[in-house]
């Protein structure tokens, strides 16, 4: 009879692992090949070889890339260099991208860059948010950008108990902002339990310097998150559901949901054009080739456009496909004047002319 039980429970744990897997899998788009959708006129971005992971453009048409990303689990090409915050400004007729120089007095060799946000105030100052990833711990850094010597003024670094697991940010004041907390874990083996499970524990975070709480939860992994144009609705990336999440702001800075939409890709960075309102995502058509890198079966890249994304019927555009032999690993796209630039994890970046 023991043996009789304890071959009923081996089969019972076979069981439930085989369907976690394949679970995982399918979450992964595991199976997912791409039909590649090409822009004429695109070209590398010089100087970026290890990731730009995040991008924000400026209304100006300054753009800041958050680049060198080290990330557990995920490749990076240069393990051993500091990440770094680049500046390309797009007026520019061949805008090439540069180095901003940070302030004295902030721990530089340890700069490890993921999701990042600018925020205008009234006096016209520009301040950016960036998660660091410093010995891969969790801060957020706040900087004052001084355009005349291309250079970041280091105002603060934000630790929170509410804040141990953040990759995106989105700067809704000088001093506040919402975060996503990707996982519940923070130990990798945790993490990967967590993935294979399907634990829906990621959240969104609001901080102030008098208030943090958490206002959304429930994800998979929520991933990129930006603001509505009009300021009055948050969009969330949940990366292993495939979907973004639409959610109403209320005056306390608290979040109610208004809507799903299902995408068929692992959506990462969102970024919202100011003047049209569109959507753009920078995707991992196959999310397997991310986290089990092989230089002979590399990931691919992807980029959607959302139209009209409040409507009963938003308009989902795949602008770009690419199966890795230019971009590996795509994680923003982000608009201004007819221009696009793509970033990704921890490979390259390209500029193109719409």
């Amino acid at each position: 009879m023991g043996k009789l039980l304890g071959f009923a429970l081996a089969g019972i744990l076979a069981a439930f692992l085989g369907e976690r897997f394949m679970e995982l899998r399918r979450k992964l788009n595991a199976s997912r090949e791409l039909e590649p959708v090409e822009l004429p006129n695109c070209h590398l971005i010089k100087g970026i070889e290890s990731g730009a992971e995040d991008i924000d453009i400026l209304p100006n048409g300054l753009a800041f890339i958050s680049c060198g990303l080290k990330y557990p689990g995920l490749k990076s090409f240069a393990p051993d260099k500091p990440g770094e915050i680049l500046l390309m400004d797009l007026n520019d007729e061949n805008p090439r991208a540069v180095e901003l120089r940070i302030s004295r007095g902030f721990d530089i060799a340890s700069f490890n860059p993921h999701g990042i946000s600018t925020y205008i105030d009234k006096d016209d100052s520009v301040y950016l948010f960036v998660v660091n990833h410093p010995v891969f711990k969790t801060t957020v850094e706040v900087f004052k950008f001084v355009e005349d010597d291309n250079s970041l003024v280091h105002l603060k670094t934000i630790r929170h108990d509410l804040l141990p697991r953040v990759n995106d940010i989105v700067a809704v004041g000088p001093d506040n902002f919402y975060a996503t907390n990707d996982h519940y874990f923070s130990d990798p083996i945790l993490i990967y339990l967590e993935l294979f499970l399907g634990l829906t524990w990621s959240n969104v975070v609001y901080y102030s310097p008098t208030e943090v709480k958490e206002v959304a939860s429930g994800f998979y992994s929520a991933n990129g998150i930006n603001i509505s144009p009009d300021k009055k609705h948050v969009y969330i990336a949940d990366l292993m559901a495939h979907n973004i999440h639409l959610m109403e702001k209320h005056a306390n800075w608290s979040l109610t949901p208004v809507k799903v939409l299902e995408l068929d890709t692992l959506i990462d960075n969102l970024s919202v054009d100011p003047y049209t309102g569109d959507v753009w995502g920078g995707c991992h058509p196959n999310g397997m080739k991310v986290f089990l890198y092989d230089p002979e079966n590399v990931p691919g890249s992807e980029v959607l456009r959302i139209q009209n994304i409040h409507s009963a019927n938003p308009t989902v555009t795949q602008v770009y496909a690419e199966n890795g032999s230019v971009l590996q690993g795509s994680s923003v796209a982000a608009v201004h004047s007819g221009k696009l630039l793509i970033g990704t994890i921890f490979h390259r970046a390209l500029y193109c002319e719409l």
